[in-house]
């Protein structure tokens, strides 16, 4: 229960998260949750009984659940095209770090000291934040021209010349606000709608390929394989860094599609491994490779993710949505990611003491058809500006249209 709570909140944090990103601007958005993330933490380190912990746990995962959103966002519409997926991927890096230090530490402190740990890096945003421009394309949208070209300046240097960015930036709101209003009914709509199952389908395929049933239970994972849970645990944060940090360095080389098709290949070889490992437990065969195999394959699904799955869809999400139903759009997508980290690690026990081995195996059959999608579906964004994807996507629907009118 005390662990839901927080993806509870979260879930609550993502529905709202558009409309506070589009009213605060990225940077009081920021702001804002970083105040509710801290006041959190306190409930927690100064709680006497379980009403204090659920409440801090709720507080902080609410704030969690507005950055998930307006992070991503704010590094899309800030960065230049051809760094776009690397920052945004440097996002990722900064989780997956305070997660493997978090898994270190709390093995030698104690919770209300680790609490008080996660306070830092809130002080630490609240500061940066002063020195930090808004995001230009919101201050364009909300009409504060000159502020506008002075962050748009201050973010690709003093002396570079913005002309044609600043261009391309005001013909893309002009055209946005000759547009109605957006509602949240409205994504549906023919020349939103790919858009819409692309950023869905990439969070569905993120979560029920298993990762928060297999990360939040990792020590018990290791523990049933017959493993040293605080050696396995370790080794797992070990392996998240670096292999984020490379993953950081290819998505603005390789393209977003490659490096989630190769992701999501690993995060099936690893859980068909892990599976396997399960299978020959519960058959009482090659028990002595058992460990082996299913430390090779958590600890290979966790790299394989950790390339890919964990950050691109992010990237693809802060991309693929105009500016004017991103807040709606990307509400709606944090929402399904959230509540499909709330299912999986709800359900990963249940799964477990059903069949461990027929467990992972289904997780690795939602890496397979994350490969089809992607295939299929997901364009390529590397090195295209925000307005140049949307011309993408909607000469591919067009497309799309024409030729289902041919057929018909």
């Amino acid at each position: 229960m005390f662990g839901s709570i927080l993806t509870i909140g979260a879930m609550l944090g993502a529905i709202t998260s558009g409309r506070i990103a589009d009213f605060l601007g990225r940077k009081g958005a920021m702001s804002m949750s970083a105040t509710f993330c801290i006041t959190g933490w306190l409930a927690i380190y100064f709680s006497e009984g379980a009403l204090s912990l659920d409440i801090g746990r709720f507080l902080t995962g609410y704030g969690i659940g507005v950055f998930s959103y307006v992070i991503p966002i704010f590094i899309a519409e800030i960065a230049p095209k051809n760094l776009r997926g690397g920052l945004t991927t440097l996002n990722q890096l900064m989780i997956v770090t305070g997660s493997s230090v978090s898994f270190v530490i709390g093995t030698i402190i104690s919770w209300r000291t680790l609490a008080m740990t996660g306070i830092l890096p809130c002080i630490v945003l609240l500061v940066g934040l002063w020195f930090v421009p808004e995001s230009p394309r919101w201050l364009a949208k909300i009409g504060r021209e000159k502020e506008f070209q002075v962050a748009l300046q201050r973010l690709r240097g003093k002396y570079a010349d913005i002309s044609d960015e600043t261009a391309e930036i005001k013909e893309y709101i002009v055209t946005l606000q000759s547009l109605p209003k957006s509602r949240v009914l409205d994504l549906f709509q023919s020349k939103y709608i790919r858009s819409v199952i692309i950023g869905f389908g990439l969070m569905v395929f993120q979560q029920f390929g298993g990762i928060n049933g297999i990360g939040f239970y990792a020590s018990q994972t290791f523990e049933e394989a017959g493993i040293s849970s605080k050696i396995g645990t370790i080794a797992y944060a070990c392996v998240q860094v670096p292999i984020t940090v490379v993953g950081a360095m290819l998505i603005d080389r390789s393209g977003r599609r490659p490096l989630i098709m190769v992701s999501a290949t690993g995060t099936f070889l690893g859980c068909f491994l892990a599976g396997t490992s399960f299978f020959l437990k519960e058959y009482g065969l090659l028990l002595n490779w058992v460990p082996t195999i299913a430390v090779s394959g958590v600890l290979i699904y966790i790299a394989f993710f950790s390339i890919g799955m964990g950050a691109v869809p992010w990237v693809i999400m802060s991309e693929i949505f105009p500016i004017h139903v991103k807040g709606a759009a990307g509400s709606l997508v944090v929402l399904v990611n959230w509540l499909g980290a709330w299912g999986v690690s709800y359900a990963y026990n249940f799964l477990m003491s059903w069949s461990s081995s027929r467990t992972y195996y289904m997780y690795s059959g939602f890496s397979l058809l994350t490969i089809l999608f992607v295939a299929k579906l997901v364009p390529e964004t590397k090195g295209k500006t925000l307005e140049e994807i949307q011309a993408c996507i909607n000469s591919d629907s067009n497309s799309d249209r024409r030729e289902e009118d041919i057929l018909n």
